[in-house]
């Protein structure tokens, strides 16, 4: 069951989660660029701006309920935008993080996506396309979604099917351990 913060540990939660980004939430003075350029806005249920303004008040109860955390692309157009650089998607990988560990995923397909992407790059240390869609449909049911595009996909060399790995698949492990560790936990 999830667990309401309070005032003060939401603002405690806040703080932290700005602390562990290096963004200083207070020098966001509400100019809503970053809201303008966001593309994936249509898909937010609150903007950018929004967000930052929450971790201002220390709400955390709806930054992690919100789809927004689990839609933002981390593209950065939002800090490109911003007349101080405040790290957006730094903010919301952590606000993520403390939704995930207390059981709060907005968007299901996004977390189960995002847990492939991880664990496919764990173990072979980078990316591997073909396997992370062809996971992605599994678990979640899409079994042929996006196979049209495959022959395509194939002919131009944007995916292949090989299975290739880094030289050394151990320190990219221990890099991912270490920064699991330093993430945000209940």
């Amino acid at each position: 069951m999830e667990k309401i913060l309070n005032r003060k540990e939401g603002k405690l939660l806040a703080d932290r989660i700005a602390k562990e980004a290096g963004v200083k939430v207070y020098e966001c003075y509400q100019c809503g660029k970053c809201s303008a350029g966001c593309p994936m806005a249509q898909s937010m249920d609150i903007m950018p701006r929004q967000l930052v303004h929450y971790l201002q008040l220390g709400d955390m109860n709806s930054i992690m309920r919100s789809k927004t955390i689990w839609m933002c692309a981390s593209c950065h157009t939002c800090v490109e935008r911003c007349p101080h650089d405040i790290d957006i998607p730094t903010l919301i990988e952590k606000s993520r993080q403390a939704a995930k560990a207390r059981g709060l995923v907005a968007v299901m397909e996004v977390d189960r996506f995002n847990d492939i992407f991880m664990e496919t790059v764990r173990y072979t240390g980078k990316s591997q396309e073909v396997i992370l869609e062809g996971a992605y449909n599994v678990t979640t049911g899409h079994l042929l979604q996006d196979m049209k595009n495959v022959p395509r996909m194939l002919q131009k060399n944007i995916v292949r099917p090989e299975f290739n790995t880094v030289q050394n698949r151990e320190e990219i492990k221990k890099i991912m351990k270490r920064t699991e560790e330093g993430g945000i936990d209940k």
